[in-house]
């Protein structure tokens, strides 16, 4: 059933346009034209982003922030086993996605590590690529609040995971 929602929500939309006589392949190549203007406003910014990670990755830097924190980690109940996916997840989705896999296939699925990096990732965002996409089509400039806000919520999203994770 969940295959079809889309094609049903497009023709929907197609059959709706026509009633209202939209001439609907114009206004499709119109939003087009605006997609691209959006892609091309945006790339820059995502190009910085993967830069970035990689640069992260490939440094150690990664490394040398995991073993710094790991004992505060700790102390608010985040196993050390996915301290690397709490700092990297604001950065990276499909990075984050490769180190879970990683973290599955060492601990096991029904692990309490698995479980924790599962909620973890779930409960959290690539908050660097969605400001960075998000600001990039916005007139505000002054993201730090916003980002500052996001890496909070990522923090307490992470604590209260392995907290569950641990209760249940």
């Amino acid at each position: 059933m969940s295959v079809y929602i889309i094609p049903i929500i497009l023709i929907i939309l197609i059959i709706y346009a026509v009633y209202k006589k939209v001439n609907v392949y114009s206004a499709f190549c119109q939003g087009a034209k605006g997609a691209f203007d959006l892609v091309k406003s945006i790339f820059p910014y995502i190009v910085a982003i993967m830069v970035c990670v990689a640069l992260f990755r490939v440094s150690g830097l990664g490394n040398v922030l995991v073993d710094i924190l790991t004992p505060l980690f700790n102390l608010f109940g985040i196993p050390s086993e996915v301290c690397e996916l709490v700092l990297l997840r604001p950065f990276t989705g499909s990075g984050s996605i490769s180190l879970l896999e990683d973290i599955i296939s060492r601990y096991g699925a029904d692990s309490y590590i698995s479980r924790c990096a599962c909620c973890i990732l779930g409960s959290s965002e690539t908050v660097f690529y969605v400001s960075s996409v998000y600001f990039a089509g916005s007139k505000q400039k002054n993201i730090a609040p916003a980002i500052a806000i996001a890496l909070v919520g990522g923090i307490v999203s992470a604590i209260l995971s392995c907290l569950l994770c641990r209760v249940i």
